[in-house]
């Protein structure tokens, strides 16, 4: 019987990189927006979350489906943008990204379907229904609070300003706001053994 080699394994990527992966891209956008400007800011953009896709696919054997979304309308909006001349296209990118996972997760939890833990089940591990429905529910508050920060931010600062507050403000204040979760995941089994083994009949 004829063996075959077996295959090359998949090299274990690095911890950080989904983090780099959702993040990287507006870091080069603000890069060379500020070396260059808009307009050649959000084509690196376009290019970069084309590269951030495959090499999730490369590394990580998938793409997230907020990868997917990010990518799709930073293209439509980013191609908005240098068609028009018009920096506006690329600013309301988030808003729909935000209002889009809001509106999701609110539609889960009206048929009392926890949408995140079908997404984020495997980092979330023994966190109970109750603890994955307040999760959900957070984050759909959070998401449209974000969409209405973001409309008013694109509507009172300048380009620039607007910028920074989006890549430095809500991505700290997003890790903030995951972080403050925590103690609630806690409570309702996050990491817990008992929450892992099935109830014996």
């Amino acid at each position: 019987m004829t063996e075959y080699p077996p295959a090359p394994s998949r090299p274990v990527p690095h911890p950080a990189l989904p983090l780099m992966l959702d993040y990287g891209p507006l870091l080069v956008f603000f890069v060379i927006y500020r070396l260059s400007d808009v307009f050649a800011g959000t084509l690196a953009f376009m290019l970069a979350i084309v590269v951030a896709v495959a090499v999730s696919r490369w590394r990580l054997g998938r793409v997230s489906p907020m990868l997917w979304l990010s990518a799709i309308l930073v293209i439509g909006f980013g191609g908005l943008t240098l068609y028009l001349h018009d920096e506006r296209f690329i600013q309301f990118k988030p808003t729909v990204i935000y209002a889009l996972l809001s509106m999701l997760l609110f539609g889960g939890l009206f048929m009392g379907r926890p949408l995140l833990k079908y997404l984020l089940e495997a980092a979330y591990e023994g966190l109970s229904d109750r603890g994955w429905m307040l999760l959900s529910r957070n984050w759909a508050i959070w998401f449209a609070a974000m969409a209405v920060a973001n409309e008013v931010m694109r509507a009172t600062l300048s380009f620039d300003a607007w910028l920074s507050a989006k890549l430095w403000g809500v991505s700290i204040a997003t890790l903030v706001f995951a972080a403050a979760n925590v103690p609630m995941l806690m409570r309702h089994g996050l990491g817990s053994e008992s929450a892992r083994i099935p109830p014996k009949e």
